[in-house]
Formats: C-alpha cells, structure tokens, sequence
C-alpha cells in the first residue's frame, strides 16, 4: 500500500531505506524531540528497527509510513500510524522529519495522507497525537491540521537522546472533525 500526495510518497519501509533514515533520525536536533530514539543513533538500530516496521506492517499492527521526497527520489522521515485498536476505532500518530527539509510543510502534507488513510481506510474514529510542550512546529502542526488540545501529560515521558523528562500535549481528532477540517487544507493536494 502505498500512499501519495503531491509532492510525496508514503510507503513500507525496506532495508534498502536505511541510509536516508540513518542520516535523517541520527541528527541530534531530530532525536531530541522523540521519546524512543537513542543518541548517538547507530545502523545496527536502524535496520532492527526497519524488521519490526515491516513485520507490524505485515500484521497491520502499525504503520510507519516512510515519507519520500518524489523530486529527489529520498527518504526525509516518518510519520507513524501506532497503537490501533480497532474494537475502539482509536490509533496514535507519530512524526519525524530529516532536519533538511524542516519548515516545507512535508509533515502537514504527510499528515493529512495519514488521517485520511486511518478515518477512510481502517474506519477509526478517533486519532490522538502526543506532543513535547516545547516543540513549537509540531504543536503547530497539530492545530492547522484540526487536532484539539486535549490536555497535558506532566513529566509524561523521558527522551532517550536527552535523558529529559518532558510534558506532554496531547491533541486528539475525531472522524466528524476532520471532514470539516479537511476542507480547508485544499492547499496540500
């Protein structure tokens, strides 16, 4: 399965993606602002993470969506689909993009790939995303794209690359929202 928006492709992983990954998530800019990324970030890491990716993928447990660059033929990031509960019809997003290509609205446009995936597709009918208080384009990302703060997770996860303890927003999205939201995001296609 593959999904495509104007400017990207949001595909499987494979092993052959390893080394745009590699120089994307090794950043340090990029891995402090996730929960589970160790710094310094190491290959061997990356590939044993790519296995699992392709065997919940498999499974359809979860969802690591590689998001690439169709003009530059280029891995630049991630964006998860994780945690799906179908009896519930809930899942939790996920994001990350290669410190290059920051500030091009690829995560929006990814973004929105996904909730239409989840809400068409799985037939979910809530997403919920977790947030660093502190990272500013993520937060914002949330609000352009519909998500409501919900609330905030103190001292609710510690960072692998900082060893920092950090809060949480927490913005979720409901299915009847995002056909009112999604409208208005005519821009991104």
């Amino acid at each position: 399965m593959i999904l495509e928006t104007k400017r990207l492709i949001l595909r499987k992983p494979s092993r052959k993606d390893i080394e745009d990954i590699f120089e994307g998530i090794s950043e340090y800019d990029v891995a402090k602002r996730l929960v589970g990324v160790p710094y310094p970030y190491i290959k061997k890491g990356g590939i044993e993470w790519i296995k699992g990716a392709m065997k919940s993928w498999d499974k359809k447990e979860k969802y690591h969506f590689l998001i690439e660059l169709k003009s530059e033929k280029k891995i630049i990031g991630c964006m998860s689909l994780i945690d799906i509960n179908q009896f519930n019809g809930t899942a939790r997003t996920g994001s990350w993009i290669n410190k290059k290509y920051w500030r091009n609205g690829y995560i929006t446009e990814a973004k929105i790939a996904v909730n239409d995936f989840a809400f068409n597709k799985l037939k979910l009918r809530r997403l919920e995303s977790p947030v660093f208080t502190d990272n500013i384009a993520s937060n914002a990302v949330q609000r352009e794209i519909g998500y409501k703060l919900e609330g905030v997770k103190r001292k609710a996860v510690k960072s692998k690359t900082t060893g920092k303890i950090h809060n949480e927003n927490i913005y979720g999205l409901l299915k009847e929202d995002w056909k009112k939201a999604r409208k208005s995001l005519i821009k991104y296609e």
